[in-house]
């Protein structure tokens, strides 16, 4: 090379390099200014953190599908909507009344049924703390005054075990009454634990035993009638649904969920108080940042012509409630793993720590094709290799469905399901490099232009049983029909090994009767490493019994 042309090509790097370099930076700068503009909307108070089912979900639908009508991102199968109905919880029933002493209460105002009561009527003269079969009886809850103001108590847990044994006394009825004036006052939980028993169970606020009961103790009986309904909580959610058709053979699908915990009233608030002081989880990593990230996402994979494959973009609701719209999404709408290349999931993506640069990717086991994946990113993040395919998001609907999965994760903060868990606190740089590296993925995986192999993996260590023993299944959260139906089995434990299938509905272990998850948990808590039993099930609608040995629930 001639020292002149030598000038020539130093001079026209020098010139290149800074300007390529400059691009970068102004894309990456417009990409940060796009991503906050979402998450702060969809973090606002005006969305009231998104509940699955509510006005706050649905303005976040709205703000959704507008984006892929804008990008010119048609709808799948002719819809951006997908509405699944499920029921979750229970609520006290409109028709419920309680009265003592001829005075109708005032419902959560001077009483309320238990969650666990019976859907029944009864009515009695009560003789208060005293035990009288055939009728209603009348229990204090506390002990002792200084119980009273234990914030340990567990109120719930006392009263259900007290209305059991009190069930097998004979009773017709349980009201128990706060007789000292608790200091942690319970409330009526949608979400409990505990299953309902055959008797109808009510409890009595201090200021209402006073006025109607304690004024009337000295002169006999006192008429108690209880008239109680239970009802399950019907909800509806919406998935949505955006697709390029490429008329290729195999389709990726590229999701997150949108849905939050709004003001916390599904239980899963991890700040005190939440309900009482009435404050908006805006959800903003968790996750207004996932669902920002796909529609930037799709909307480079429409700008870059990724063309072997077809691409779904799917955003999920009642993923905070138990993957409800994930599962729904591929049971009504057929999604076949056959023709399904591989399903990538983004769930709180905003929250890159700049000194580690922690990236948690997920679902590396369930394909050989993620090994050279997930190298393209060590680059930018220190990479952290969860190889199982299951996990607390939606990815693990996918993945029991029999398709290869990836799972990308910022990690967890302590802002996690807490009202403060807002948009100012995105690490928005950081989630930019997050996408930049979810288009390397696709764009690699486009060039593969084949279907990737999928392989089973452990379970994840997310989520496991303190228990001695475990069966290894994936339990469905959503199934409400009596038993515990089994969404996946994992190979080589007791429940495979014992020909346990997926779609399976266990109703009995050993001489444990299994009608819900907490008899499930229950009944699996009787039984050691090595115990022989038999395990039975449901299966097209008929009961078989199988054989059952117990090994260790894994660490």
């Amino acid at each position: 090379m001639s020292s002149r042309l030598k000038s020539f090509v130093i001079f026209l790097a020098s010139v290149t390099v800074p300007a390529i370099v400059c691009g970068q930076k102004k894309a990456a700068k417009k990409t940060a200014g796009s991503v906050r503009a979402d998450i702060t909307y969809l973090a606002s108070d005006e969305l009231a953190g998104r509940r699955t089912g509510t006005e706050g979900e649905r303005k976040a639908a709205d703000y959704i599908e507008a984006r892929y009508k804008k990008l010119k991102i048609a709808p799948y199968n002719g819809n951006y909507r997908y509405p699944f109905h499920f029921t979750y919880g229970r609520e006290i029933a409109a028709t419920t009344r309680i009265s003592v002493n001829n005075k109708p209460l005032l419902m959560e105002t001077d009483a309320f049924p238990l969650p666990f009561s019976a859907t029944k009527h009864v009515t009695s003269d009560v003789l208060p703390d005293v035990t009288e079969q055939g009728n209603i009886w009348m229990m204090p809850l506390f002990t002792d005054a200084e119980q009273a103001k234990d914030p340990h108590f567990e109120a719930e847990k006392h009263m259900y075990e007290k209305a059991k044994e009190a069930k097998n006394g004979g009773a017709s009825g349980i009201l128990f009454y706060d007789n000292y004036g608790s200091t942690y006052e319970p409330e009526f939980s949608r979400h409990s634990e505990y299953d309902p028993l055959e008797l109808p169970v009510a409890y009595l606020k201090n200021s209402a035993w006073k006025k109607y009961v304690q004024e009337n103790k000295l002169k006999g009986g006192v008429p108690v009638d209880m008239d109680i309904a239970i009802n399950k909580s019907e909800r509806t959610g919406n998935n949505l649904a955006a697709y390029i058709d490429n008329k290729a053979p195999y389709t990726v699908i590229i999701g997150a969920h949108y849905d939050h915990l709004g003001f916390g009233e599904d239980g899963n608030s991890l700040h005190a108080n939440a309900v009482k002081q009435h404050q908006i989880h805006h959800g903003a990593d968790d996750n207004a940042s996932g669902t920002a990230a796909l529609m930037e996402v799709a909307k480079w994979v429409k700008n870059h012509k990724m063309r072997h494959y077809n691409y779904l973009f799917l955003h999920f609701s009642g993923e905070e409630l138990g993957l409800f719209g994930s599962k729904a999404f591929i049971k009504d709408q057929k999604i076949d793993s056959s023709h399904t290349a591989y399903m990538l999931n983004m769930d709180m993506v905003g929250r890159l720590n700049d000194s580690t640069r922690a990236l948690t990717v997920g679902g590396v086991g369930t394909s050989p094709e993620w090994g050279e994946v997930v190298n393209m990113g060590k680059e930018k993040f220190k990479i952290v290799i969860d190889s199982t395919g299951s996990g607390p998001s939606d990815h693990t609907s996918f993945y029991y469905a029999g398709i290869p999965v990836l799972f990308l994760f910022t990690g967890t903060h302590k802002d996690y399901h807490k009202p403060t868990d807002i948009a100012a606190n995105i690490n928005y740089p950081g989630e930019v490099d997050v996408i930049n590296y979810t288009e390397q993925i696709i764009a690699r995986m486009d060039k593969l232009n084949k279907k990737p192999v999928y392989t089973v993996t452990k379970q994840s260590a997310i989520g496991k049983t303190r228990f001695k023993v475990t069966l290894g299944i994936m339990p469905d959260y959503t199934y409400q029909e009596g038993g515990v139906r089994a969404d996946g089995v994992t190979d080589g434990r007791p429940a495979a090994k014992a020909g346990i299938k997926a779609g399976d509905v266990i109703v009995q272990l050993g001489d444990y009767q299994v009608s819900s998850m907490q008899s499930y948990m229950e009944a699996l808590g009787k039984f050691t490493p090595g115990d022989n039993t038999t395990v039975k099930i449901k299966r097209d609608g008929k009961e078989m019994s199988l054989p059952l040995e117990f090994s260790p629930a894994k660490k």
